[in-house]
């Protein structure tokens, strides 16, 4: 049956901003994670295919190679952009967004801000990405390349609470959005409009048209991603909320509607609760996958991978046990049939810091400035030097210069090599490994009158400015130390330190680990300072490395 595939998913967006540091790096080729991998080595993958934060995913296919990206909020670099061969295996191949604008607003952390639900394309021989930023509006961008650069961010739609855009090229050349409504900014949601845009699809032309008002059957639909086949205008939209919703799907003859609505997947009698949200993408041979998200609480919004199939020109999502229509997830399934076999890979989690820049799985909670980190490739180390915290940040929740990346699985262990020199006139200068969310903590390296200290601090509703309860845990008589920090099910973090590398010790109580603003809880390093200086201190960070529980 030949139809067509209008991928609202494609739309990549090029932001190649310049800025003053790049934090992105090509990742070792064929990186295998030691805590997480989908694909089972046997022609089958289990889900999720990305056990980690990829949030409102989009992917779409170009000729042999699929692309996602996510969300991103506050984050940068932002916008992830991942490639994989065959659904299962991905890596990080770059960031579509290197700094964000506004951008002396992003320049300090505004958490649950920035880049909501985007959507990738690919039209006229170039990726389009469009995303929400629901304080300011609807942006492109544009790249050849899907690793880029990226062109800078041009305003498509201008105003608040206008999130989850994506376009659709009709038969005759016609572009439109679709778009949903974020209650906290417009006062309105739970609706879904489109509208015309321009020929090259960088401006709305009109004041657009609801298509489809939810808040009877489907309250906070959101997420649409737009399609066309066989005659029909499809519109793919969760409903029901992030962690207990459905997958809606809506069709009509008439782009305007009116639209039929059908839930096609929901979960049923298996474990993953609201799966929905996400892009339906074919395979060169035919196949039709559909990948989603699944909200785990601390562990963010992970990403699983469900056939699909068409019956009477509706999708069914998942496996339909009864025959009803409506799919549920699965677990463990076929991989899909791409025409090859191609070796396990996922995204890099570990750094030994040898190159020139960082990993690609890295993100500032702000703007990156070019004061904040240098690599040293000679001695293969990354150093952090120590910025003072911004006016009226009370804690490492209103500090940009946070290092961090996502939650790799349910259960791993980080370790770090620290070698902390600290400006001698400064007091209360630190530098250490971190657990952040809405409450966070960590594990720190702490200048004081009389030397070192390796303290423990956690900060509860830090959001709300309070402050860290720091406890001593053993005055140090070298500057070189080793930081752990076991995450277990259900979010548990303990730390513990080691002297020579091999012995480690429990440093502090278990932390349970919290969402961010919209995010899963986040892992990484951090050096700050308390007062202005012109010479600040710094830690050398000698490696960081992702394994296994031990």
């Amino acid at each position: 049956m030949k139809y067509t595939l209008l991928l609202c998913a494609i739309t990549l967006t090029g932001v190649a901003i310049a800025q003053q540091k790049t934090p992105i790096r090509q990742q070792p080729e064929k990186n295998i994670s030691k805590v997480w991998v989908a694909d089972q080595g046997n022609g089958t993958y289990k889900n999720p295919i990305l056990n980690a934060d990829y949030s409102d995913p989009d992917a779409i296919r170009v000729g042999d190679d699929f692309y996602l990206i996510s969300s991103s909020f506050e984050d940068m670099p932002g916008l992830p952009v991942l490639h994989s061969k065959d659904l299962v295996n991905w890596n990080i191949i770059g960031h579509a967004l290197l700094r964000q604008p506004p951008f002396e607003h992003f320049d300090t952390p505004r958490h649950g801000e920035g880049v909501w639900a985007p959507a990738i394309r690919y039209y006229h021989n170039e990726f389009y990405i469009y995303y929400p930023d629901p304080d300011y509006g609807i942006y492109l961008i544009k790249a050849k390349n899907p690793a880029g650069p990226w062109s800078q961010p041009v305003m498509v739609y201008a105003g608040k609470g206008l999130i989850d855009p994506c376009p659709l090229i009709d038969d005759d050349g016609q572009m439109y959005l679709v778009h949903a409504y974020a209650g906290s900014r417009a006062g309105i949601k739970s609706i879904i409009a489109v509208n015309k845009l321009n020929a090259d699809g960088t401006k709305v032309t009109d004041a657009g048209v609801l298509v489809y008002d939810g808040h009877e059957l489907d309250p906070t639909i959101e997420g649409p991603k737009f399609y066309k086949r066989n005659g029909y205008y499809y519109i793919f939209a969760p409903a029901g909320g992030v962690s207990t919703g459905w997958q809606l799907v809506l069709r009509s003859k008439n782009i305007y509607g009116p639209y039929e609505r059908k839930v096609v997947m929901d979960q049923g009698k298996s474990p993953v609760n609201g799966p929905h949200q996400g892009a339906w993408v074919n395979t060169q041979t035919g196949e039709d996958w559909f990948v989603h998200f699944q909200d785990k609480d601390a562990y963010g919004r992970v990403v699983h991978l469900q056939p699909m199939t068409w019956k009477n020109n509706w999708p069914v999502i998942g496996v339909d046990k009864d025959g009803d229509g409506k799919g549920e997830p699965v677990s463990v399934y076929k991989k899909p049939n791409v025409g090859k076999t191609y070796p396990i890979e996922t995204p890099a989690e570990s750094d030994e810091f040898n190159g020139q820049t960082l990993g690609m799985q890295w993100q500032w909670m702000a703007n990156a400035q070019a004061t904040w980190y240098f690599m040293d490739g000679g001695k293969g180390n990354l150093r952090l030097f120590s910025d003072k915290l911004p006016e009226g940040a009370k804690n490492l929740w209103g500090a940009g210069n946070v290092l961090l990346q996502k939650f790799p699985a349910d259960e791993f262990t980080v370790t770090t090599k620290l070698n902390f020199t600290p400006n001698p006139k400064l007091e209360n200068e630190r530098a250490g490994l971190t657990i952040m969310g809405l409450s966070y903590a960590n594990l720190a390296v702490k200048h004081m009158k009389d030397g070192l200290y390796l303290v423990y601090g956690v900060c509860k509703d830090a959001g709300k400015g309070n402050a860290e309860d720091e406890t001593k845990v053993v005055k140090l008589t070298s500057n070189s130390v080793y930081l752990r920090v076991q995450v277990t099910a259900g979010a548990k973090c303990n730390f513990s330190y080691s002297l020579n590398g091999s012995d480690f010790m429990q440093a502090g109580s278990e932390f349970q680990a919290r969402v961010g603003q919209w995010i899963g809880a986040k892992v990484g390093l951090f050096c700050t300072r308390e007062s202005q200086t012109n010479d600040s201190g710094y830690a050398d960070f000698d490696w960081f490395r992702v394994s296994a529980v031990k």
